[in-house]
C-alpha cells in the first residue's frame, strides 16, 4: 500500500473510534494525528516537485517542511513521554498503543469487568470494530514515515536534518523488529480476535487504572479521578517481616475471606508505635494484588467522603481494603460519627467487596480527658450524661469486627527482628564475635533512640548498611 493511502486509512480509523474514543485525547494520539495530517501535505509537495510542478529552485515549500519537522518533533516527544508511563519492555509504537488499549476505561471495559456474559450485542460489535481500528493504527509503519520525512528534508537542501531523521526512522524500525513485551493483542491488526483474552484480563485485574495499579489514594477533590493511582507503592511483603506471626495470620485470613467473597470483618490494628501495623496492611495488599486485591488509602480528613467512596467501590467487582492509617480523634465530631455509622448503624449496608482496615496507637481512638469519665465533676464540665459520653467514645472501636493487638517486643524479640533484617541484607555473614557486636549495638541503639520496636530495628540496620567499613555509630 502507498504510504499516503496508509496515512489516510490511519486518520480515518482515528476519527472513527467511538467506544475507545477517549484514547484520541491522549497526547500520543493527538500528536500522531497532527503528524499524519502534515505528512500528507508535505508528501503532496514532494510529489509535485518530482513531477516538475514546482520549480527546482523551490523544491518542497519551506512552510511544509517546517510544519512536518515540528509535527515529527512533537510526536517523538510524546512517544518518549508515553514510554515512561507504560510497562517495561513497551519500546515500540505497537506495544505502547496495545498497553493504552489494554488499560483504557470505557463503557465496554467497565461492562466486561462487571459481567462479560451479558454484554449488549451492539456494544460488543462496536468494541470489536474499534479494536480492529486500533490494531491497524498500532501496525502503522513509522520507519517508512521517517524515511519519507528525511526525503522531504533532502529535497529542501537540509542534508544534516535529513540524516538525523533517518536515524530516528531506523530506531523505529529496530524497535518494531525486536521481540516486544507480551500483549494480548496480535501484531498486524485484527485485534477483534483478542477479545476473549482482553475480557479475561479485565475480569481478573479490573478495567482502566484498576488493571494497571493495585494501590490508590482517595482524591475526593477530583470528580474525574477520585481513585488516584500510586505508581510506586511501598513494596513490603510478608517475607520482609519478622515476628507478630499470629497478628499477621489474623489479617491474612480475614483478607482471604474478602477475596473469596465470604463475609469479612473490618479490622482495627491497635498497639504501640513502630510495631508494624501499617506494614502488615501494605504487605497483605502487595502479596495478594495478583489475585485482584486493591488497596485504597483514605486520609482522616476525607472521612466525610465515605458515602461517596462506598458508592464508587460498590460499582466495581474487585475486593478493596479501605486503609485508614493512624486513626484517632480529638473529639467525637462529624468524621467520628460518619465512620461509626459506616461500620455499623447505617441503613445502607457496607458493600460486600470492601473491608476497612484502620491502625491506631489508641485503643478507643478518641483522646480521653479526665472530664470525659463519670464522676463528681461531670456537671461542672457541662455534661450531665458523662457516662453516656464515654460510652459513645468507646463505641467506635467496638464496631470493628476484629481488633488485632500489637505490643512492643521484649529484648529477645527485638534482637531477633534486627538479626532477621540484617541477614536479609547480607550484613551478618561473620562468626559469633560479629553477631555479639551486632546485638550489643542493637541494644545501644534502642536505648539511645526510639525504644524497642520493629521500626527501631529497621532504623538500626539502615544505619549499619550505610556506615561503611568503619561501622561508626552516632554515640562514637
Amino acid at each position: 500500500m502507498d504510504l499516503s493511502e496508509d496515512i489516510q486509512r490511519c486518520l480515518v480509523d482515528l476519527a472513527a473510534l467511538h467506544v475507545f474514543a477517549g484514547l484520541r485525547s491522549k497526547p500520543l494520539m493527538e500528536t500522531f494525528a497532527a503528524l499524519l495530517e502534515t505528512a500528507l501535505s508535505a508528501s503532496a509537495d514532494l510529489n509535485h516537485a518530482k513531477n516538475g510542478a514546482i520549480k527546482p529552485e523551490h523544491s518542497v515549500h519551506f512552510d511544509s517542511v517546517l510544519k512536518f519537522s515540528k509535527a515529527w518533533s512533537a510526536f517523538t516527544g510524546s512517544f518518549i513521554a508515553a514510554q515512561t508511563l507504560v510497562s517495561a519492555g513497551c519500546d515500540s509504537f505497537y506495544t505502547v498503543i496495545a498497553e493504552m488499549t489494554l488499560y483504557d476505561e470505557n463503557a465496554f471495559t467497565l461492562a466486561v469487568e462487571k459481567d462479560p456474559v451479558s454484554l449488549p450485542q451492539f456494544l460488543r460489535t462496536a468494541a470489536a470494530a474499534d479494536l480492529n481500528r486500533l490494531g491497524n493504527i498500532a501496525a502503522f509503519d513509522f520507519s517508512a514515515l521517517g524515511f519519507r520525512g528525511a526525503e522531504i528534508l533532502r529535497a529542501s537542501g537540509l542534508g544534516e536534518a535529513s540524516r538525523r531523521m533517518e536515524a530516528e526512522a531506523r530506531a523505529f524500525w529496530a524497535a518494531d523488529s525486536e521481540e516486544s513485551a507480551p500483549s494480548v493483542f496480535p501484531r498486524g491488526g485484527n485485534w477483534e480476535t483478542a477479545m476473549p483474552k482482553l475480557a479475561e484480563h479485565i475480569r481478573h485485574s479490573g478495567a482502566g487504572d484498576l488493571g494497571r495499579y493495585h494501590s490508590f489514594v482517595w482524591s475526593g477533590n477530583s470528580r474525574d479521578i477520585p481513585l488516584r493511582p500510586v505508581p510506586g507503592p511501598d513494596p513490603v511483603s510478608f517475607s520482609d517481616l519478622s515476628g507478630y506471626e499470629d497478628q499477621r495470620k489474623m489479617v491474612l485470613d480475614n483478607t482471604l475471606r474478602l477475596l473469596n467473597g465470604k463475609p469479612a470483618n473490618n479490622l482495627l490494628l491497635y498497639g504501640d508505635r513502630g510495631t508494624g501495623k501499617s506494614a502488615t496492611v501494605k504487605a497483605v495488599a502487595n502479596d495478594l494484588k495478583d489475585r485482584g486485591l486493591r488497596l485504597l488509602e483514605l486520609r482522616k480528613n476525607d472521612l466525610g467522603d465515605l458515602p461517596r467512596i462506598m458508592e464508587t467501590l460498590s460499582r466495581r467487582p474487585l475486593p478493596f481494603i479501605i486503609f485508614i492509617d493512624d486513626l484517632s480523634f480529638e473529639s467525637a465530631g462529624d468524621s467520628f460519627t460518619g465512620l461509626k455509622a459506616l461500620l455499623e448503624g447505617r441503613i445502607e449496608k457496607q458493600p460486600s467487596n470492601t473491608a476497612v482496615y484502620a491502625t491506631s496507637n489508641r485503643r478507643h481512638l478518641i483522646k480521653e480527658r479526665p472530664g470525659d469519665r463519670p464522676g463528681p465533676g461531670a456537671a461542672e464540665n457541662g455534661d450531665m450524661r458523662s457516662f453516656d459520653t464515654m460510652q459513645e467514645q468507646l463505641s467506635l472501636a467496638d464496631r470493628f469486627g476484629l481488633t488485632v493487638i500489637y505490643i512492643s517486643p521484649n529484648q529477645d524479640e527485638y534482637l531477633s527482628i534486627a538479626e532477621f533484617i540484617a541477614r536479609k541484607r547480607g550484613l551478618l555473614s561473620g562468626g559469633a564475635e560479629k553477631l555479639q557486636c551486632f546485638r550489643e549495638n542493637a541494644l545501644r541503639w534502642e536505648r539511645w533512640f526510639n525504644g524497642r520496636s520493629p521500626r527501631t530495628a529497621v532504623q538500626y540496620v539502615d544505619w549499619l548498611s550505610g556506615s561503611g567499613e568503619d561501622n561508626r555509630f552516632p554515640w562514637d
